[in-house]
């Protein structure tokens, strides 16, 4: 059969009429005003399923307005969890799709994130909105042009992967980037360096390019996306006050709420009693949270002229979600307040704020203020007493650290011993320390239950040398080892003393780094009640306590280092802290504590049946052999 010109013609126009079918024009739609009329939230992953209401959450309406706008090209958003920044990104990513076609690269922390984000999020978002079903290729075989990793569009492909996938993030161009969990990502994507850099990378050949970069915060001053933040608007969600107009945000810190604490089921909880309300930062006025909740709200710029720049950027907490109520904000708050852990998930997820590594104590006056006035030389919630030893070339360093229940701790006397660690009369002296019975008010007394001494140094031998001779009094040599993924304690092993294998001493290994994220998570802890990880400190310039031991003890923080091997984090010095002794002291007493991990309530026991006067320690009896109590030969 024949086909004529004229039909060729029209079978190529009815061809091209079919594949551009799929290209209508764009109905200059925002990204809001899109997921209005075409979006569905799906029923396995929302708790409202059905189409999507902006409305909802008005704080989104402007993020997503701004990714339309052609004067920006990138947009952060630092978010807590479950106030819809996720759908926010999927809001653009179906309006990208359907509107305005282009290659799509969506980064999550990791491919198994990737792979999971795609099954349970995008790929219900695409089978339940009609005109994303109708573009995106199914997966059928081999061949096909989607997987999980990808999915196909006409006009482009959104690649999904995670910031640890170096080809991925290093290979074809794209126009998009969405970054999600941004502070979560891998801080190099193998050996090629920055994920994020990496990715922007890609967009070079495109001068309507678009960035979306979001994330729960985490440490500050060591989080990515407070770092993108501070580039762009800065815009916090504010609302207006009833009394006074004002606009402003609301955060922890200014609202207000009784609670009691309750027993349940035998577990004690706190509850809270009566209304939460709202204090104005202008007026003071008073408001509850139902009055807060029916008040205009909109987002306030502290640096608009980053507008110009094209780069747009927003702050939010649970406080703007719908779905969260203040009590639960608050109850969950009190849970974790005496659990730096628990706390830091908290802030992090739930109010949308930065944790600090040193917490709410920002400085050695600071510390200052909480030193207490102690009855006696013991207050009456210590149960154990553990000393560390820091050696110098000059002098021992010294700290004698008394513990309770819950993780409080005691500051009971800081000092010095001077004299090289070569001379016998220094080690006396230290035997004072360790073998004085420290008194309670009623007039009992409690020693030393252990002794660790660093080893390091250009006196290492005579330290192994005086604790070997010090074994009854439980006085044992340490070492401090530096590194991520070292654990605090580590069985003892035996090292000999000048090379002499028949005379031994015990070493115990402490890693240092975990010792010191211990105690500065203990010194967050602001609720003095003796029943936490509180830190308390006492008064009096005989104790030692003044600010050189502050200095000391707050001299380190955590940073993030860079060498060819990678990213990692380790305690440096902070500037104007010369010394840090005090901190080594304070680690090394821990340590002890570690080690003897004691009974508490039974010493408790014990001490309300003590007589007014400790019996003394008998000495162990003699050996007939030749042996030390090291099981060594002399």
């Amino acid at each position: 059969m024949t086909v004529t010109k004229n039909e060729e013609v029209r079978n190529l126009n009815a061809a091209i009429a079919g594949a551009l079918s799929h290209f209508k024009p764009p109905e200059n739609l925002t990204v809001a005003e899109w997921a209005d009329k075409y979006r569905r939230l799906s029923p396995e992953t929302s708790a409202e399923a059905g189409p999507w209401r902006t409305s909802r959450t008005p704080y989104l309406e402007e993020p997503m307005g701004a990714f339309t706008d052609p004067k920006i090209h990138k947009i952060v958003m630092v978010a807590a969890s479950q106030v819809g920044k996720s759908e926010m990104e999927l809001n653009i990513i179906g309006y990208i799709m359907h509107q305005d076609p282009g290659s799509i690269l969506f980064v999550q922390p990791s491919l198994e994130d990737a792979r999971k984000f795609s099954r349970l999020r995008i790929a219900p978002m695409i089978r339940d909105s009609k005109v994303l079903k109708s573009r995106v290729t199914d997966i059928k075989g081999k061949d096909a042009t989607s997987t999980v990793l990808q999915k196909s569009f006409p006009g482009g492909m959104l690649t999904i992967t995670g910031s640890n996938s170096a080809s991925a993030l290093a290979s074809t161009p794209c126009r998009y980037i969405i970054g999600d969990e941004r502070d979560r990502w891998a801080v190099s994507a193998g050996n090629e360096g920055d994920p994020w850099a990496l990715a922007e990378a890609r967009q070079a050949t495109f001068y309507n390019a678009k960035a979306v970069e979001v994330s729960t915060p985490t440490i500050k001053n060591f989080s990515n996306i407070e770092t993108a933040y501070y580039e762009g608007t800065q815009e916090r969600w504010c609302h207006q006050c009833p009394e006074c107009g004002e606009y402003s945000e609301i955060t922890f810190n200014r609202i207000h709420f009784e609670h009691k604490i309750v027993t349940v089921h035998g577990k004690k909880k706190n509850k809270i009693v009566g209304p939460l309300t709202y204090c104005c930062p202008a007026c003071g006025c008073i408001s509850t949270e139902e009055q807060m909740r029916k008040q205009p709200a909109k987002w306030v710029a502290q640096n608009p002229d980053a507008a110009a720049n094209g780069v747009k950027s927003y702050w939010l907490s649970a406080f703007a979600s719908p779905w969260t109520p203040w009590e639960k904000i608050a109850t969950k708050f009190l849970d974790a307040q005496k659990d730096p852990e628990r706390l830091k998930v908290v802030l992090n997820t739930l109010l949308g704020e930065l944790w600090e590594e040193r917490g709410d104590i920002q400085d050695e006056d600071s510390m200052l203020t909480r030193r207490e006035q102690y009855p006696a030389e013991l207050p009456d919630g210590v149960l154990c007493l553990t000393c560390g030893v820091d050696t110098q070339d000059n002098r021992l360093e010294y700290e004698v650290v008394g513990h309770g229940k819950g993780g409080a701790t005691w500051g009971i006397k800081k000092g010095y011993i001077m004299g090289k660690p070569d001379n016998p009369e220094v080690w006396q002296r230290l035997d004072d320390v360790v073998e004085h019975s420290y008194k309670y008010q009623n007039g009992k007394g409690l020693r030393i239950s252990i002794t660790f001494v660093d080893s390091g140094g250009h006196y290492t031998q005579e330290v192994y040398s005086e604790c070997r001779k010090r074994l009854t009094k439980r006085v044992f040599a340490i070492k401090g080892k530096g590194g991520e993924g070292i654990p605090y304690i580590s069985p003892p092993s035996k090292v000999a003393i000048r090379d002499n294998k028949r005379v031994t001493c015990w070493l115990y290994t402490i890693g240092v780094d975990a010792g010191k994220s211990s105690i500065m998570s203990a010194l967050r802890v602001n609720d003095a009640d003796g029943e936490t990880k509180y830190c308390h400190f006492p008064l009096g310039e005989e104790r030692g306590y003044d600010l050189n031991y502050f200095n000391g003890l707050l001299s380190e923080t955590l940073v993030r280092k860079r060498s060819r091997q990678g990213e990692r984090w380790a305690w440096e010095k902070i500037p104007g802290h010369e010394r840090n002794e005090a901190l080594d002291c304070r680690n090394y007493a821990m340590a002890g504590f570690r080690v003897v991990d004691p009974d508490l309530d039974a010493i408790e026991r014990r001490l309300k049946g003590l007589d007014e006067q400790q019996k003394p320690q008998q000495p162990p009896p003699k050996k007939k052999k030749k042996r030390d109590l090291y099981g060594d030969e002399w």
